[in-house]
């Protein structure tokens, strides 16, 4: 008598399918559909997670830009400032400091314009 997977099929199956939930037609009603919506799906997650990083420091960098620009001052002039002050920042909270705290902001553009050679 030949032995069948049985069980453990199954539940290989419906592990594939609860991860396929609420796809649209066969990518998540057909096997062989759902698997390959699953393998590009993963391609996509892990391809955009790295894509995630990326656009928030570019959101980050034009806020600081626009905060900069409104004080008289270029981006670049005001990272090489910080670095001359040895003001060690992040460009998540200096943009999260030119939007809430803009007095603070103001202090730090003065800090980087003084660390400037003239």
């Amino acid at each position: 008598m030949r032995t069948t997977k049985g069980a453990a099929r199954t539940r290989a199956k419906r592990r594939l399918y609860k991860r396929a939930k609420g796809y649209r037609g066969g990518r998540g009603n057909l096997l062989r559909t759902v698997k390959e919506t699953l393998i590009r799906s993963g391609h996509y997650a892990y391809r955009d997670r790295k894509a995630r990083k990326r656009n928030f420091r570019r959101l980050w960098i034009i806020r600081i830009n626009a905060a900069c620009r409104q004080r008289g001052m270029r981006y670049s002039q005001f990272i090489a400032g910080l670095k001359a002050a040895n003001i060690e920042l992040d460009r998540k909270s200096l943009s999260e400091i030119a939007i809430c705290d803009p007095a603070g902001f103001d202090v730090i553009i003065e800090a980087a314009k003084g660390a400037l050679p003239a």
